[in-house]
């Protein structure tokens, strides 16, 4: 299997330093607010990821860039870490289905995760806060097209929380860490975004690898999800 190993701003010696001094927390929102601030201001870059349905899939750990989803990636498998061995395997097992290398298997959309990496993530989005619920026909554009060619459509249920009935009730119910998915309305697609909900004292921001911006970010989290139509919340298993 090719692959291509690009560790950024770090040497291998200092992740693996980091995966332990990360692995030795005992509560994992310490964990995962370490190692996300780790990379603030990594910057944003899309498809860094290689394979498509013509071109082979290579197995890609790129830390120097990141979009939004390849940023959730590595934390999470860095969270599941305690070297840089590790690492790697975590992130085959969390960004394809079963492990297995190759575009079919990637985890294209949000849900995915919580169809295939279960065994420690969980969708908590309905016990947070009062949630819709619609059946959507991933992949599948509202004019018959496909988004990724060579990806299986497929129907799932998505519940998401509207913007409008996120107050202080549902935030006071998010967690440090929690994956949180912008909930998308258009045909095809769960979400437009993903990013981290971080919670320091009384501030809350979404911690993310911003198109915008180019960099991962923090932005206050009220007021960035004011204008979206919603959230979808995934939570790891303690």
């Amino acid at each position: 299997m090719e692959e291509q190993i690009n560790p950024g701003k770090w040497s291998l010696e200092k992740l693996d330093t980091l995966l332990h001094k990360s692995s030795a927390l005992s509560r994992t929102e310490e964990k995962i607010d370490l190692l996300s601030g780790q990379l603030l201001h990594t910057p944003y870059q899309e498809n860094t990821l290689i394979g498509s349905q013509n071109k082979p899939e290579i197995f890609v750990i790129n830390l120097e860039a990141v979009d939004c989803f390849t940023y959730i990636d590595y934390v999470e498998a860095m969270r599941l870490s305690k070297s840089f061995i590790e690492f790697k395997d975590r992130i085959k097992k969390i960004r394809y289905q079963e492990g297995t290398v190759n575009f079919e298997n990637r985890n294209h959309f949000f849900i995915n995760w919580r169809e295939y990496n279960s065994d420690f993530i969980e969708d908590v989005t309905s016990m947070i806060g009062r949630s819709k619920e619609i059946v959507k026909e991933l992949n599948a554009r509202g004019d018959g097209t496909l988004y990724l060619p060579g990806v299986a459509c497929i129907n799932v249920t998505i519940n998401y929380i509207p913007s409008e009935s996120i107050d202080n009730r549902v935030i006071d119910k998010l967690e440090i860490g929690d994956y949180i998915g912008i909930y998308s309305d258009k045909p095809g697609l769960d979400v437009s975004h993903v990013g981290i909900f971080i919670r320091d004292n009384d501030k809350t921001v979404l911690r993310h690898a911003s198109k915008k911006h180019q960099k991962v970010i923090d932005e206050d989290f009220r007021n960035y999800i004011k204008n979206k139509p919603g959230i979808i919340v995934m939570r790891t298993k303690k």
